[in-house]
């Protein structure tokens, strides 16, 4: 299904944007509760707007999950620059990582939406990507700067890691098996500092958007066929 084309930047009136904002709540309530097949219209109803106006903010559906999806990546890689004001380097990159896998854990009924509605060539899920990318890079730069963790390990390895990882989510015990997973990629990264590379981690490019776009289509978008990987 072909993606609706991403968001204005012209700003809206107070109404329209708490108009806006609500049926964005009400929507992203509903698949969180499981509601995957709730109508638009029934979306309108509970956020107390008429139908006309949630059309002239969504044309259609499949843009409103679109919508949600982008506004939750947003929250999530934007408290990246939260999390280093208010913590060590080091620290804010494990806080934002277990901020990650609360996202997903919270967003299991969006995640099937959007595989519902969604291509994985969607220009929200490449949004999404580059941002994600962006926050971890921005993170393990302070933490490689101040010393806390190795420089010779790129954002789109820690990526690539968590990708994996996400594909399992929805399984028994999943949430706690991540955060174990965390705690040894952070401690990997901890690893030999003092001893190894100095200097601050490369910036995402194209190869580290197609990695973070991986963590992306598990943590969200539809899943494409695994590829099977062979151990040395």
């Amino acid at each position: 299904m072909k993606s609706s084309a991403p968001p204005s930047d012209r700003p809206l009136r107070a109404d329209a944007r708490r108009n806006r904002d609500a049926l964005l709540a009400t929507a992203r309530e509903a698949f969180a509760a499981g509601e995957l097949d709730v109508r638009i219209e029934e979306i309108a109803r509970r956020a107390g707007v008429g139908v006309g106006t949630l059309y002239r903010h969504f044309e259609t559906r499949e843009a409103m999950i679109e919508a949600v999806y982008r506004q939750e990546i947003e929250l999530l890689c934007g408290s990246a620059a939260a999390l280093l004001e208010a913590l060590p380097p080091d620290e804010a990159l494990t806080a934002f990582l277990e901020r990650l896998v609360d996202h997903v854990v919270k967003h299991l009924g969006l995640a099937a939406a959007l595989a519902a509605v969604m291509a994985s060539a969607s220009p929200a899920f490449a949004h999404g990507n580059q941002k994600l990318l962006e926050a971890v890079a921005l993170l393990m730069d302070a933490a490689a700067a101040a010393g806390q963790i190795r420089a010779d390990v790129k954002p789109e390895t820690v990526l690539m890691a968590l990708g994996g990882l996400c594909t399992a989510r929805g399984q028994p015990g999943w949430e706690e098996g991540a955060r174990g997973v965390i705690g040894l990629l952070v401690d990997g990264l901890r690893f030999g500092v003092g001893s190894g590379a100095k200097g601050a981690v490369s910036a995402p490019g194209a190869k580290g958007a197609a990695v973070a776009s991986g963590v992306e289509r598990a943590a969200g978008a539809p899943r494409r066929k695994r590829v099977a990987v062979r151990r040395g």
